[in-house]
């Protein structure tokens, strides 16, 4: 059910997100010792993809057909191959905190895809919060943002924060689905696609030897995937696009201790202040109540002003009993209308 505002299990899905997904670009890190970025990439959505289509075809999950399975092909290109193909190809020379502040728009970015396809209004609370945890973000990585990068790695990274942004309309924009069949399909093209872009490359695509580059793959594969992904779908069909792209401005908090603990990497301390500016802006812009600015005009006498941004109803999902009537003989998951 889409809710005006988030409820409990929403808001722990959400920061289920942030806390597992933290820990992924550590994860990153330690399989980039021993594998190609786009080879690690690729071994790391096939594996999950695998996960996801066993974890379908034991419970008899339906698999999405028609507009469904576009927008599952589509969050899959846009979601798995176009993001992180172009993140992975940018992180090569492009710092992890200027990569980090670049793909902190991603909030912004999806208010404005949102907003251009009519799934949400201009919220200018939600626009301050972005800018606000933005300057969190750069204060975080400040110290390395004089760092020089090629301009077309940069601009990969941009590309990748597009395709993540535009990832999140398409799930709101196609009839839902089953999150793991969903995700399944995918993974599965982004892994066929990161795969096709490794060989083309000329990368090396060794079977991996150590066994911490198993453990990394293994976290991103199934917590760092399967879970994570699968909670996003959860919170994004629960709540607006634009306030569940808000975990990408709390992932690299996350990302900073992890890396301290697991890497020994340094936390400053601009970390803690920025980590403050970070927790304010996504406060402000995804969970505090509508401000209503002096001189705004509102809606006719009577009405309340039409509500925006993380605070807007949206179009309704099929009812429990909508859902229950069409539930697949034997006692199998229900089938989501419009999904198979």
């Amino acid at each position: 059910m889409i809710r005006a505002t988030p409820d409990r299990a929403t808001i722990i899905a959400f920061l289920g997100i942030v806390a597992l997904g933290g820990f992924n670009a550590v994860a990153i890190r330690f399989s980039n010792r021993e594998l190609a970025p786009f080879w690690g990439a690729t071994l790391r959505f096939a594996v999950a993809a695998l996960v996801l289509f066993g974890i379908v075809f034991a419970r008899r999950v339906p698999l999405p057909r028609g507009r469904a399975l576009v927008g599952s092909l589509l969050y899959g290109l846009l979601g798995f191959a176009g993001a992180f193909a172009l993140a992975y190809f940018g992180l090569v020379q492009t710092p992890a905190g200027v990569a980090q502040v670049i793909l902190a728009v991603v909030p912004l970015l999806t208010a404005v895809f949102a907003i251009a396809l009519g799934l949400e209004h201009l919220r200018w609370q939600s626009i301050g919060g972005s800018i606000i945890a933005i300057g969190g973000i750069a204060l975080v990585f400040g110290d390395r943002l004089g760092a020089a990068a090629p301009a077309v790695s940069m601009l990969a990274i941009l590309g990748a924060a597009v395709c993540m942004s535009a990832a999140n309309v398409v799930v709101k924009r196609f009839p839902k689905c089953h999150p793991e069949a969903n995700n399944a399909i995918a993974m599965g093209v982004g892994a066929a696609t990161l795969a096709l872009l490794s060989f083309i490359s000329g990368e090396a695509h060794p079977v991996p030897a150590a066994t911490q580059t198993w453990v990394a793959i293994g976290y991103l594969a199934v917590p760092g995937s399967v879970v994570v992904f699968s909670l996003f779908l959860y919170v994004i069909q629960r709540w607006t696009a634009s306030a569940t792209s808000y975990v990408m401005l709390l992932m690299p908090l996350v990302t900073v201790v992890a890396g301290a603990s697991l890497a020994g990497e340094g936390v400053t301390p601009l970390f803690v202040v920025g980590a403050a500016l970070v927790l304010v802006g996504v406060y402000v812009g995804a969970f505090a109540p509508r401000v209503h600015l002096p001189g705004v005009a509102t809606s006719k006498a009577g009405t309340s002003p039409p509500q925006v941004g993380p605070s807007a109803p949206e179009p309704s999902v099929p009812s429990r009993s909508t859902v229950a009537a069409a539930q697949a003989p034997g006692g199998r998951d229900p089938v989501v209308p419009g999904c198979a």
